[in-house]
Parts: structure tokens; sequence; C-alpha cells
């Protein structure tokens, strides 16, 4: 593909995008990516300079101002570069034309999307246009879904590995969390939440796990808003709120990997909070304090108020010292068919929403330039662990801060 840029990082001018900006320069101002020649775009030239100097960019790192809107705009500038990274959200207000256009001009996306009606659409309308494009589209490549989906992956190519099979059944656990969401995730969820007040059908695919699998329906998977005892943990779990997309993701994953999982698999996710009576306590109450604030939520009042008062603005979010501070880790128990376990874990260095989740999408984006063939991966709409794989992992391990281990 001859085009003049590799990269554009779409929504530049906003905190998550600037933060992605500033990763990309500090790693080509290192020697890692001397020779990507990428772009930064947005709706404000003036505002576009601005963080080309904060980020300590050079004068000739192009500049593009284009808005969201500006579908003509928007396919001038898919057909400029091989792969763009988009921060724009929620996507479900401000993403498909920006989609679109990559759909159709065979360009390379990725995304840090978390809206699953919006994804489900997407893939209705625009799967089959990318795989005639070559257009490899993938969602998810933040905090959600990457190391959920990749957790999955690991664990699975262990057990293959050890086992000869698939494990039939995983059980995702956030065992630690020092960070949060982002604001983008919470808006987001605000937006799904307000969409389907005004289309009922939206909360039967929110509800439903197989949701970006048009076409297959698996086994039931257990869910249960209350605290529950995890047998293959040994302790304690209560609902997690990032289950609802990551679950979609893990799936669509399998599917997309001819069911390497098998057609019969089953993955719950949710918070680890403990053993013995202190971990029932804290499920207990994480339970009851999710069950309020979805309760909360239902009301359009209530989201106004957050909106205004508790959602960082835009260009705003955490300082970079909580940023560095944060951290999390996720593990992830199999079981295989003959009832031994197996134990991977996830954990990244930095807050989940924002200092791990810049890097995430970042080398994502990278991986599809440099890594990911074509012919094993062509054009369509994808999930992380399928359109990157292994390939993702071992980049994660090597320059995101993050680390894939098995759990003895």
């Amino acid at each position: 593909m001859n085009r003049p840029l590799d990269l554009i990082v779409f929504g530049a001018t906003g905190f998550t995008g600037r933060l992605v900006a500033e990763y990309l320069q500090a790693s080509q101002r290192s020697g890692l990516y001397r020779d990507l020649r990428w772009a930064l775009a947005g709706r404000s030239l003036a505002r576009l300079q601005a963080v080309r100097n904060e980020i300590g960019g050079p004068e000739d790192l192009p500049l593009i101002a284009t808005d969201a809107t500006d579908a003509t705009a928007l396919a001038a500038l898919a057909r400029q570069t091989r792969v763009v990274i988009t921060t724009v959200g929620p996507y479900q207000l401000h993403g498909e034309p920006l989609l679109a256009a990559c759909a159709a001009a065979g360009t390379d996306y990725v995304d840090l999307c978390g809206e699953p009606g919006w994804m489900a659409t997407m893939i209705e309308r625009h799967h089959a246009t990318a795989q005639a494009s070559g257009a490899r589209i993938v969602f998810s490549c933040g905090f959600d879904s990457v190391p959920f989906d990749l957790g999955v992956l690991f664990l699975q190519t262990e057990a293959h590995r050890r086992f000869g099979a698939p494990l039939p059944r995983v059980h995702g656990l956030v065992r630690v969390m020092k960070g949060g969401f982002s604001g983008g995730t919470a808006a987001s969820l605000m937006a799904t939440m307000e969409a389907m007040g005004r289309n009922p059908a939206l909360a039967r695919t929110m509800a439903d796990p197989f949701a970006l699998t048009p076409g297959f329906t698996g086994p039931s998977q257990p869910d249960s808003p209350e605290a529950q005892f995890d047998k293959l943990a040994h302790g304690w779990t209560a609902p997690f709120v990032m289950a609802a997309i990551n679950t979609k993701n893990v799936h669509r994953s399998n599917a997309l990997r001819g069911h390497a999982y098998g057609s019969d698999f089953i993955y719950t996710e949710r918070e680890f909070k403990g053993s013995g009576d202190v971990g029932e306590g804290r499920a207990r109450r994480a339970a009851r304090t999710t069950r309020i604030q979805n309760a909360l939520l239902a009301f359009a009042p209530t989201r106004a108020l957050i909106r205004r008062f508790v959602l960082p603005q835009s260009g705003q979010g955490p300082s970079a010292s909580e940023r560095k501070n944060g951290r999390y880790e996720l593990l992830f128990v199999g079981q295989a068919a003959d009832g031994s376990l197996l134990r991977a874990v996830v954990k990244g260095d930095r807050d989940p929403g924002y200092g791990s989740t810049c890097k995430m999408i970042s080398e994502s984006a990278l991986c599809l330039l440099r890594d990911v063939d074509p012919k094993a991966t062509p054009g369509g709409v994808w999930t992380p662990a399928a359109a990157l794989g292994l390939a993702l992992v071992d980049r994660l391990r090597a320059r995101a801060g993050l680390s894939f281990e098995i759990e003895h």
C-alpha cells in the first residue's frame, strides 16, 4: 500500500489522544520507531499545533484539521494513511463516519470502543465492505478489551500446549485495579444507557454474550448480579462493570479463530474480592453498590448530574503521577475436561484507563502495521486476539509494561 503516511492519530487534542501522541513521539525520539511516518488529526489546527509543541514533536510532524462529521474530509484522511487510531468517542455518537471511510478506503483502523450495540451495528453495516477493501477494523484496543481478550488467548494457547485441547471453561477475575476507568469509558456507558431508553432492543443486545457473533449462539453463560463464590479461584466475587463488553469480544475472538476454544466455550468475568468471611463481605458490599449504581444510572437526571459534576471535562484527566502509580492485575482460571486447572495472570504497570490504554492502542496499531500479514488477517471487523494474537502479547510485554505469565 503506497501512501504518504503510516499512521494518523485522530482525536489528538483530546486527553487520551494526546497521551497516544506523546507515547508515539517518545518512542520515535528513542529510536524505536524512527522511520514511522505519522500525523495528528483533530477539529482545530491551533489545538493540534499546541499538542505538537507539548509532546516535543518536530515542526514537520503533519497536522490534519478534520471534523468527525465531515464525510468528504474523512475519506481524504483515510486515503492518506495505512492505519488510523481514533480516540474520539462515544463512538455511537461520533464514530461511524470515520469507520466507514476507513472500510471503504482499505485503511486499517483501531479504536477504544466499549459500546457493544454500536459495534454490532458496525459489523452488520461495514464488515463486508472492509472484507472487499482489505481494511482491518479492530475494536476495543484499550483496557477494554485487550488484557482480557489476550489473557484468554494466552491461557488457551498454553492449554493446547499442555493438554492438546482447549479449556471449555475460563473465569476472568479482576484481582487489582488501581486508577479506574477513563472518562471516555464512563461517557460511553452513559450514552449506551440513554440509547437503551430510546431502543429497548439494545437492552437485549447488551445482555447477549453472543451479540458480536452473528449467526452463532453458544451455551448459556453463567452470570449473576449477586456475590458468588468461585470454586475455580477459591474466593468470593462480585459483578464487574466491563464484563458486558469483554465477554462479547472474547466470544467473537473465539468465533473468528474458528472456535479454537470450542463451540461450547463458557467464559465469565467478575471482580475477585478474596476468600473467607472478609472476601464474602467485600463481595456482598460490592454487588449491592453495583445494583444501586445501575438503578441510579437508569434515571436521566442522575446521568445529567454525573456528566456535569463527576466526569472529566474535555481534555481533562488524571495527573502524570496518578497515571504512573496506577496498576492492574487480572487472573484467568481455566478448567480442562479432566478437571485440571490452569491459571494465567496479566499485569499492567499504569492506571488502566489512561496510562496503560494509550500504550495498548498504540502498539495495536503498530502491530497491524508491522507484524500481521494481511493474508493471515484479511479485511473485516476484528477483535484484538483474533487479528493481532500473540504478536500483540509480545509487543505489550516488550514495550508497554504488561506481563503475561502462567501462575503456579
